[in-house]
Order: C-alpha cells, then structure tokens, then sequence
C-alpha cells in the first residue's frame, strides 16, 4: 500500500522506523536481526536511506591519495527484502545530490518492477563529488526537482521520448525541518519551500527529529496557514548517550531541550534511560494531539525504539 493509503485506513496510531544500510563489507547478520527486530512491531513502513559516492583521502606512504567510494551501498536490495520477504512496505530514499538524472529514473525503474510504490525525494547531503556530466546527463538541483521527475514518470514522461511509455505509480514523501533547514535564513522561507515541494507533487511530509513537541506544533500550524494540506508525519530520534548531546545538534541542526540536556548531564550513565523516558513523553503527547503518524529514526538500532514502544503498549 502507499503511505497515503495507510494514513487514511488508519483507525489507530501509526508508527513507522528509518535505517541506514550497513557500512560496505558489514556482516549482513546484523541487518537481518535490525529488519526482523523492527518487524515485530508491525510498522506501518520502513524508510530505507540511500548514499551516494564521496572523496575521501587516505593517509600513504607516497601522502594523501584521494579516492571516490560509496560507503553505504544496499539501499535497494534492503528495500526488496522488507517489502518482498517481511511484507512491510518500504520507502527508499531518492537524492538529488550526487547522482544524475537519468541514473535517478534507472533507480525508479527498478523499484517499479520490485512493486515498490513509495519514495522519499531528498536533496541529500553535499557529498562535495560531482560526476561529470557527459552525453546530455543532468542533474536535480533541489528536492522540488526531483519530485518533479518523479511525478513526470507517474505520468508516463521519461527522459527520453518514448513512445507508449508505461507510467508508475510512485507515492512522493518529502521531508521537513520544524527548526528550519540549516541553510534557509528562517521558518518563513523553509516552509516556503515545503510548499514548492508540495506543489510539485509531494504527498505527503516526514518532519526532520525534533525533541520539543512545541516545535512540531509550531511547524504544523504554519504550514497550514501556508496551504500545505498534506499529513506531516512526526520524526522522532531517542538519545542513548551523552555524546549525542553535541554530535546531535552538529549533524542535525536541531536543538537538545535544556531540560533534558541537563538530565543527561546529570547523571550520563543513565542516558538511555532518561532519553527512552523523554520520547515516550513527546510520543504520549503527539498521540494525545492527533498526529497522523510517529517516525522513529533508529538507523542501526531497534533496542531503544522498541523501549519506547513496549511502555506506550502499541
């Protein structure tokens, strides 16, 4: 089913996880116990996020070498396996950023035939790596872009002109960031470009981790004052350690409430505890609000997700 379809049929909370594939040459074991540890909890989807190439130098005898890798390849071959194995619809991520176009239909085109009908369109991270673009290939400049050529495939228009063309049936998830994307100078202007998103055919929205519900609130009022009448699906991240404290806000843009900074702080042997017990408030909350749907960035670990889950009883 699409991520629409189950937000609509729903008649009780929905939960939802995102991983990350495991790092080129990683032991597969541990993905299946993630994949089938998540299962149990019968989620609505499983976002699935995708990586492109990057420069990374390394230290030789001779000096630095730079080199082009991939370190996280595996994004749709985990999609088949949650949708085709485990019956779990999956939602890969499709990215702007490092690859082009006409590779970004190739990617579609094999997920069509898996019988994969959703996707998340993202601009990406800036792998600061730009294949050359030789015979005619383009590229996605922004998220709108992408979901532009998706919608353009749901229509039967490909790259190419071709002649009775078979169209796909891709649901079109995009992101947003109830704190603002880092590089939008504020609120106004980001959800400016959620709009564009929408507009272009994203149906609907997965919210960027926040750890105050104010800030979800806030986000979703004014998207609605915008016109932006699609479901915005809360992202939510638990904090298992003390570290995360800075790695968080760093990586993420996103601020660490003084509240539960200070909680941590306080006692850091207990951080998972305490960030277990933060979550659960801010999905009691939600839930009590009416959200639509709650998404749990677990990436590599089900253990504190499924913490939280048991104590809500869903």
């Amino acid at each position: 089913m699409k991520v629409t379809e189950h937000l609509a049929a729903a008649t009780g909370p929905l939960i939802s996880f995102e991983i990350i594939p495991p790092r080129r040459g990683s032991d597969l074991e541990t993905l299946f116990r993630l994949v089938e540890d998540l299962a149990a909890h019968r989620p609505t989807f499983i976002d699935i996020t995708s990586h492109s190439s990057e420069i990374v130098y390394d230290d030789t005898p001779e000096g630095l070498r730079r080199r082009v890798t991939r370190k996280r390849p595996g994004t749709l071959g985990i999609c088949a396996l949650i949708q085709n194995k485990l019956n779990i619809d999956a939602v890969p991520h499709v990215l702007c950023e490092g690859f082009t176009r006409q590779e970004t239909e190739d990617f579609l085109i094999e997920l069509h035939y898996l019988g994969i009908d959703n996707v998340l369109a993202v601009r990406g991270d800036s792998s600061k790596h730009q294949k050359p673009l030789v015979d005619g290939r383009t590229i996605n400049d922004h998220a709108s872009d992408l979901i532009g050529q998706i919608g353009d495939m749901n229509r039967g228009r490909y790259l190419e002109d071709l002649e009775d063309a078979f169209p796909t049936d891709f649901c079109i998830g995009a992101a947003g960031y109830p704190e603002k994307h880092f590089e939008a100078p504020n609120l106004a202007a980001d959800i400016k470009r959620v709009k564009q998103k929408v507009d272009a055919g994203a149906e609907y929205i997965v919210t960027q981790m926040f750890f105050d519900n104010r800030h979800y609130f806030s986000f979703v009022d004014e998207c609605r004052n915008r016109g932006i009448d699609v479901p915005i699906i809360a992202g939510l991240r638990i904090l298992t350690n003390a570290r995360q404290l800075t790695s968080i806000p760093s990586s993420f843009h996103c601020e660490i409430p003084e509240a539960l900074a200070h909680e941590i702080e306080s006692a850091p042997e207990h951080a998972r505890d305490v960030g277990v017990a933060w979550a659960e408030g801010q999905v009691r909350e939600l839930l009590e609000a009416g959200v639509p749907s709650v998404h749990f960035y677990v990436l590599a670990s089900s253990r504190a997700a499924g913490e939280v889950l048991a104590r809500l009883d869903i």
